[in-house]
């Protein structure tokens, strides 16, 4: 698996369309095969920090997305007028969810 993670600075003026451009990525359709999560994530400590991190199936899935076009992350950062850097993990260990009561078994 691998994580990708888009991060910029984004003028607090303009986190409302970053937000939305996510939602509307959420629910425009199917996401791209192999794309296992996705979450849009804003810095406490620095507020007009964000992150959209995306985890993928594989490398394989990962550059099928890419070969469709320029990524929706990327058009998401910059509808709000913000350029982010990418960075790309290999996922070298998880650690499993913890079961919770009444939850559904995994899938």
């Amino acid at each position: 698996m691998l994580l990708t993670v888009l991060e910029a600075l984004v003028d607090p003026a303009r986190a409302g369309e970053l937000r939305a451009a996510f939602a509307a990525a959420g629910a425009g359709g199917p996401l791209p095969d192999g794309l296992l999560r996705s979450e849009l994530l804003q810095s406490v400590a620095e507020p007009g920090r964000w992150r959209l991190e995306t985890l993928w199936a594989s490398r394989a899935a990962l550059e099928r997305m890419r070969a469709r076009g320029t990524p929706a992350g990327l058009l998401m950062f910059r509808a709000a007028g913000a350029e982010p850097a990418l960075s790309v993990y290999e996922v070298a260990a998880r650690l499993p969810a913890p079961e919770r009561p009444g939850a559904p078994p995994p899938a």
